[in-house]
């Protein structure tokens, strides 16, 4: 049998599953507040284009609204002046968009403090138990975050939201062979981190060093730690700095064997 054979058959026979960690957008979905002097990004909308009525009788459709980073979205490195040089989203590799996925569970340490930091050593100390982080792969950073989703206001928490040491993703952008980063948080960044030595550092270290990040993201809880495949799609947008995403995960279980 070859190997996506293979994967159909486990696929139908329920011993792989596909676990969806996006989540879902509406004009609720919460984005990011910039000071009234930036620009700002746009929330989704959409205007009925027709619904079976007198200006389409057959269809049903909408003209949409939105910032490339609203939702479920995947930052290209030339988001950010560090990676401006770099990759837009229509030139990412297709075979980047496919590859392993560990997660590092933090949620216990960011329902004590909304503002914990992941740092190197919270890393090392999972590898040491979990092995290496993955090549090519995602660290995915679980901190519980995605039950806030249904309440903006809880979720965006006056910019008190968890996210990564300055040093940790300096060191995860250079020395480690991830293709990326994803949190369950409104962006890759603490909420505070603009006002960190280096700014946004996730942002500054990850795109400078070619690397990728995914937002927003929910049901990390269902995978494991290590053994996951992360499947994303982004719009190929022609000069794009991201775009809302379709996340997915393959991940093998007992279930039908």
């Amino acid at each position: 049998m070859s190997v996506l054979a293979g994967l159909l058959t486990a696929l139908r026979g329920g011993t792989v599953q596909v676990i969806d960690l996006t989540t879902p957008l509406s004009e609720r979905t919460p984005i990011i507040s910039l000071p009234p002097e930036r620009g700002q990004p746009w929330p989704f909308s959409r205007e009925v284009i027709s619904n079976f009525d007198a200006p389409g009788p057959t269809v049903y459709w909408n003209n949409i609204r939105l910032s490339e980073h609203t939702g479920t979205h995947f930052d290209a490195p030339v988001h950010w002046l560090s990676g401006r040089t770099r990759q837009d989203v229509a030139q990412v590799p297709p075979g980047r968009l496919v590859g392993p996925a560990v997660v590092i569970d933090m949620s216990a340490e960011a329902e004590k403090d909304p503002d914990f930091l992941l740092r190197r050593e919270h890393v090392e100390a999972w590898t040491a138990e979990h092995g290496p982080l993955p090549a090519d792969g995602w660290l995915l950073h679980r901190t519980g975050w995605d039950t806030r989703n249904d309440d903006p206001e809880r979720f965006l928490n006056d910019r008190h939201t968890p996210g990564v040491d300055p040093e940790c993703a300096r060191w995860l952008a250079e020395e480690t062979p991830l293709a990326g980063l994803g949190v369950e948080t409104v962006g890759t960044d603490a909420g505070l981190a603009g006002d960190f030595d280096q700014p946004y550092p996730c942002h500054w270290y990850l795109h400078g060093a070619g690397k990728y990040g995914l937002t927003q993201l929910r049901n990390l809880e269902l995978l494991p730690p290590t053994g996951a495949l992360l499947i994303a799609g982004p719009l190929p947008i022609v000069g794009g700095s991201g775009s809302p995403t379709r996340v997915l995960a393959l991940v093998e279980t007992t279930e039908g064997a």
